[in-house]
């Protein structure tokens, strides 16, 4: 897939712990961290996004749905 070059500026210290990074090999480039940290950065961010949304939920409510017409079959099922 095609990358779009961006410009940033970081403060020095960031700066120096990115190109930390890429020295003691844990990135071959600035720009392979920066990308890596950003998709880690937003998939956190969905993640909180989901767990907020989630708490919304009225959990019994939610039962009451999901256990909607389980009653009629659960005459059906087998005894174990």
């Amino acid at each position: 897939m095609p990358k779009t070059k961006i410009a940033i500026a970081l403060n020095p210290t960031v700066l120096a712990r990115l190109d930390g990074l890429v020295v003691d090999g844990g990135f071959p480039s600035r720009s392979q961290a920066v990308e890596a940290a950003i998709e880690e950065k937003l998939e956190r961010l969905e993640r909180t996004q989901l767990a907020r949304e989630c708490a919304k939920l009225d959990p019994a409510f939610e039962k009451a749905m999901a256990e909607e017409g389980l009653n009629e079959d659960l005459a059906a099922w087998p005894t174990y």
